[in-house]
């Protein structure tokens, strides 16, 4: 995974995206680091010892070291728990920038957490010359930086009420606004698609499809337990029934989240929908690639979504995929979902098909409410002849991360 900081601050990196700079909070970074969005299998220190994480501190807001109480095995299998404190930089050098060292209230870190790597030969040392490890996290994240600061920027937009939407788009014209609409839809487009390809270089195409699965089914609540569940049982394990959905639930008991989860969404309701669309489809990644060479070919030419849909069956289309690909186990907006930010993403990375007019086109999924309501406020999507289509709905995420950004 490459990641190129492109200008330096305390608290913010600056890193070249697929369509330029975009920042990188070290409070995201904290934010990975207790939701562990990173394989904890492969962790090591940069000298090289392994790094157990067995639980990862109480997050501190406040002065100190951000992480208090973590309880860690730094070493080989018989390398005894110890309990400590863990700090967080976006560089190593930024320890020493803050003159930790010589403050006592870190005298406690065991372990110093890092985004990039450090300068050759470059150590971090506690009070007295006490040397503490450091790990480094970009070589084990889970997705793309620009994906991380992405879904974070959603997270935000997520409580935005869709009034200051319609505040500063309604003067446009609609046709204007729909091209802008457009033109932001078809960069996301673009993005997902290099994610895509990243994952399916780093797992191969039956990983890549059961990563990306079970990353949806747990919503944007769940996304890191369920992706460790999806690297500690593969694919093959499920179809064989050698995991079971209680199992997988109850080894990430202590990082589910379900306050606010509503019941369909619940990490217990979704591992067994998982189970069961598994069991009947233990090949579907394969009948993902048999469907693909079925997929219609929809040019971005400006046509209405819903003559679109007419003209191409989507209403079938979206039936026969839910059957044949996962035996009707996920249905409504989070099939949409997993049709529009992990199977279409897939195909078109490994197959290069024309796959963006399908994406736009199809059916919204699950989305913040400041996105729908801004939307159907701004008259963009009417219910009748403008329906709702995933494509727009991107569209508008993307002119507000922008908006964010500036």
């Amino acid at each position: 995974m490459c990641a190129v900081p492109v200008a330096e601050s305390p608290a913010v990196a600056e890193v070249q995206g697929l369509y330029g700079a975009f920042s990188f909070p070290e409070k995201l970074l904290q934010k990975i680091w207790l939701r562990g969005d990173f394989d904890g299998a492969g962790a090591l220190t940069t000298d090289g010892h392994p790094v157990r994480i067995l639980h990862p501190g109480k997050w501190n807001l406040l002065g100190g070291p951000d992480f208090l109480g973590a309880r860690l095995r730094i070493g080989g299998a018989t390398a005894r728990e110890i309990t400590g404190d863990v700090e967080v930089h976006l560089r190593a050098g930024d320890w020493q920038a803050h003159g930790h060292a010589r403050d006592a209230a870190y005298d406690r870190v065991v372990l110093h957490v890092v985004l990039f790597p450090p300068e050759r030969e470059q150590v971090t040392l506690g009070a007295e010359g006490r040397v503490i490890p450091v790990l480094v996290l970009l070589p084990l994240l889970h997705r793309a930086l620009e994906e991380f600061a992405g879904d974070e920027a959603v997270e935000v937009l997520a409580q935005r009420p869709a009034s200051r939407v319609v505040d500063e788009l309604g003067p446009l014209p609609l046709p204007e606004l729909t091209a802008l609409l457009a033109r932001h839809a078809e960069m996301r487009w673009r993005q997902k698609v290099h994610f895509a390809r990243l994952r399916l270089d780093r797992l191969g195409w039956d990983a890549a499809c059961h990563h990306a699965a079970l990353e949806i089914l747990g919503y944007r609540f769940n996304r890191a337990p369920m992706l460790r569940v999806a690297a500690r049982w593969p694919l093959a394990e499920w179809g064989s029934r050698t995991v079971a959905a209680d199992e997988a639930l109850a080894a990430e008991a202590e990082a589910w989240s379900v306050q606010g989860v509503r019941p369909a969404n619940h990490p217990r309701v979704r591992l067994a929908q998982y189970a069961a669309w598994v069991r009947a489809r233990p090949d579907w990644p394969a009948r993902v690639r048999e469907l693909a060479r079925a997929l219609p070919a929809i040019d971005l030419d400006g046509a209405a979504t819903r003559e679109v849909r007419r003209a191409h069956g989507f209403a079938a289309l979206r039936e026969g995929l839910a059957d044949a690909v996962c035996d009707g186990a996920v249905g409504g907006t989070r099939l949409d979902n997993l049709v529009c930010d992990g199977l279409l993403p897939l195909i078109a990375a490994r197959e290069a098909g024309r796959l963006a007019g399908l994406w736009h086109h199809w059916f919204p999924g699950d989305l913040p409410p400041a996105v729908t309501g801004g939307l159907r406020r701004l008259a963009v999507w009417d219910g009748r002849s403008r329906p709702a289509c995933h494509g727009l709905a991107q569209g508008l995420i993307g002119w507000l991360i922008e908006r964010e950004g500036r």
